[in-house]
């Protein structure tokens, strides 16, 4: 239903935490209820899911640019090489540790400079638009990556169910921070809530996607569960997870990585191979499930690959003072 109402990153170590550590989830969406299909991750030629939790269907979608020619990520890598720090600051940790979250129920609050203010709950959120599932690279600021298939929808579906005003510039995202269902909210790692932001004319791009499935599946609680944003141009910490509250505002947000480092995570945080980060450089970046002896880095791809379709939001502007 919806209810209106008013108005310190260091570069990843090689090993990966074995997928026993994240199949103990007692509570990672039982109670979803979505009906079962046919795996669109397989259809699709991705790698299947784990098969613990309820299907997820979704059409494939035909967003220009939605699906990466590269091989998918295996799912047991993606689901326990995480970064998550409500759950602790080790790759590990979420999967060993999100089996506490709750994610029903679930509502996500939508405030500040729009016409249509309300609080969604979980179940209107997957039935706001058609779900889609999209293959897409996932770049960390760290210098790793993966390759996805999320189920979801644009995000500008929800953006215009709110219908932001014109004095709404910037769209900033709230993840849930609770100490009992989060051990490392009770760290000072940040300031909580984690707390992200697009620019409208990015939030509204097609491909910045609400996220609610992974390979056919629903999100496991390690991965953002119920629902985070994928925003694949951008490094991987500007895709907000857990999302309980969606703002739409005059001014821009101040992020959390850049409150705690604004000389090392900017509030754009594009992916390019020119601009490196302090400690290291951004030119290459290493595959997760690429791990061999004598596999190579990848080269760096500026906007993660995906400069026809979003590089005009930034046409004039200087990526590198932008960064």
């Amino acid at each position: 239903m919806l209810i209106r109402t008013p108005t310190p990153h260091d570069p990843l170590p090689s090993e990966i935490t074995p997928r026993s550590a994240y199949l103990n989830r007692r509570q990672a969406l039982a109670g979803l209820g979505v009906a079962a299909a046919s795996p669109l991750a397989l259809a699709q030629g991705a790698a299947p899911g784990g098969g613990k939790l309820p299907k997820l269907p979704g059409a494939r979608s035909a967003v220009a640019g939605a699906f990466a020619t590269d091989k998918p990520t295996s799912y047991a890598d993606a689901t326990s090489y995480n970064n998550f720090y409500e759950f602790g600051t080790d790759k590990s940790d979420p999967a060993a540790n999100a089996h506490t979250l709750k994610t029903r129920p679930w509502t996500v609050s939508v405030e500040g400079e729009c016409a249509k203010p309300g609080r969604f709950d979980l179940d209107a959120l997957l039935k706001l638009a058609p779900m889609e599932e999209r293959l897409y690279r996932l770049r960390c600021v760290e210098g790793w990556s993966m390759v996805i298939p999320w189920t979801g929808y644009s995000l500008a579906e929800l953006i215009k169910q709110a219908q932001p005003t014109s004095k709404a510039k910037y769209v900033e995202f709230t993840s849930l921070a609770d100490k009992a269902q989060m051990p490392g909210v009770r760290s000072g790692v940040l300031d909580w809530p984690y707390i992200e932001g697009l620019r409208i004319d990015e939030a509204m791009h097609p491909l910045a996607m609400l996220v609610f499935g992974m390979y056919g599946e629903v999100l496991p609680n390690q991965n953002g569960a119920p629902l985070r944003l994928a925003v694949p141009w951008k490094y991987g910490f500007k895709s907000a997870k857990s999302i309980v509250k969606i703002r739409f505002v005059e001014k821009e947000p101040l992020s959390s990585w850049t409150k705690a480092a604004q000389q090392e995570y900017g509030f754009y945080s594009n992916v390019n191979p020119n601009v490196s980060h302090p400690r290291w450089s951004q030119a290459s970046e290493r595959r997760i499930g690429e791990d061999g002896l004598f596999a190579k880095k990848r080269p760096t791809l500026l906007f993660n690959g995906y400069e026809p379709q979003v590089g005009q939001l930034y046409a004039g502007m200087d990526l590198k003072k932008n960064y």
